[in-house]
């Protein structure tokens, strides 16, 4: 079988490589034997879990993370942490990758091996924390900065879907209402003024004739709007789609700035923990690149080219767009003080906090013009609407 293994090798460059052998085992073994340290390891099959290699895999590796760290701190050892973990499992996708860790562990594999052997499960991020700890062995550190990391990320992301509730749930209310005004109530309205006769507004006039179209052809609108909502979410759930959002909101300028520096937090705090874990600079760097989409992928690589030809970190970073003002100093900084790992979390978390005021700025910005436009649209629809009675009233008296 054929398998892509990802690995650093002695010059701490991460490289990708193919390999035939029999078994997943085997291949780990034969890029040992190599002095490569493997990173993650995909392709060929494994026995028993015919299905992990085809879908998402239900592993909840943050909170996998925290309850072996409880463990270990508790004064159990690790495989029998891991064996404890495995007991109470109830799941059977679960229950195999525990079990498969535990009987990796007691063949004499090291952990990061055997974690390296799910890379839909385990995130390259992840292995390589817990291979760096491996070398100093400090396992319950490691873990705990990686479930600190994971912490920062879920709190910005519950921070973002919480603010986003509100607004989403009012558009969907402002939606259905004026869409019962324009497919139920208006096409009444119009058989009531068609009856009436007489001449009417130019703006009436646009919305009877919606009126009799809806009345006549109802059946085929319900038909192209269901149609329009199935492609809208089948789109949505296109692998490419979050990106392609992404980059067409970073068109518009505060929004995309803010997006930008998201992805720089984010960026920091891996990069961070991996320095912090005894991850050579450059290697660290290779292994983040793709939490950076696009151009700020581009310029990271060029920055990474740079910091291997010898040129300070921070200096590389600020070269090439991958810094603020705040950070670009903050960058110097740790590398006076020797402390780049924990100064990169610092950068971390002054852009959450940094971020977390802005989303609640455009929250009570966005919310009021939100509720405001939706009025208006309705109220507009309904004086249109009953513009014709007003004038007939006024003709009668």
């Amino acid at each position: 079988m054929e398998f892509t293994i990802r690995s650093v090798d002695q010059s701490a460059t991460i490289r990708t490589l193919t390999l035939e052998a029999p078994t997943k085992e085997l291949a780990l073994q034969s890029a040992a034997e190599r002095g490569l340290r493997v990173l993650s390891i995909s392709g060929g099959a494994s026995a028993g879990m015919p299905t992990l290699r085809k879908r998402k895999v239900d592993f909840p590796v943050g909170h996998f993370s925290h309850e072996l760290l409880t463990l270990l701190n508790a004064g159990l050892a690790l495989v029998e942490s891991i064996e404890t973990l495995n007991e109470k499992e109830t799941k059977n996708e679960r229950k195999y990758i525990l079990g498969k860790l535990v009987a990796d562990l007691f063949s004499g594999s090291s952990l990061s091996n055997a974690l390296a052997q799910f890379p839909e499960v385990f995130p390259p991020l992840f292995v390589a924390t817990v291979r760096a700890s491996e070398r100093t062995g400090g396992l319950p550190e490691a873990l705990e900065k990686y479930v600190a990391y994971q912490s920062q990320l879920d709190i910005v992301k519950k921070k973002i879907v919480s603010a986003s509730i509100y607004p989403v749930l009012l558009m969907v209310v402002g939606t259905l209402v004026i869409g019962f005004l324009l497919g139920y109530v208006v096409p009444r309205f119009a058989k009531i003024f068609e009856d009436i006769g007489g001449d009417v507004p130019w703006m009436s006039r646009l919305l009877i004739d919606w009126g009799h179209f809806a009345q006549d052809y109802g059946s085929m609108l319900l038909v192209a709007i269901g149609v329009g909502v199935v492609t809208l979410v089948f789109w949505l759930t296109r692998p490419g789609t979050p990106a392609k959002l992404v980059k067409a909101v970073q068109q518009f300028p505060a929004l995309g700035e803010r997006i930008r520096v998201y992805q720089l937090a984010r960026f920091y705090r891996s990069l961070g923990m991996l320095l912090r874990g005894g991850m050579p600079a450059v290697a660290s760097l290779e292994l983040v690149s793709d939490l950076l989409p696009g151009a700020l992928s581009q310029q990271l690589n060029a920055a990474t080219r740079l910091i291997r030809e010898g040129t300070p970190i921070s200096v590389a970073m600020e070269k090439n767009g991958l810094t603020t003002v705040v950070s670009a100093r903050m960058l110097r900084v740790g590398e006076r003080t020797g402390q780049m790992g924990e100064m990169m979390e610092r950068i971390a978390l002054f852009y959450d906090s940094e971020i977390s005021q802005w989303i609640d700025w455009f929250v009570k910005l966005f919310e009021p013009l939100l509720m405001a436009f939706i009025g208006l649209v309705i109220g507009f629809i309904v004086v249109v609407m009953y513009f014709p009675i007003f004038e007939l009233a006024g003709s009668i008296r």
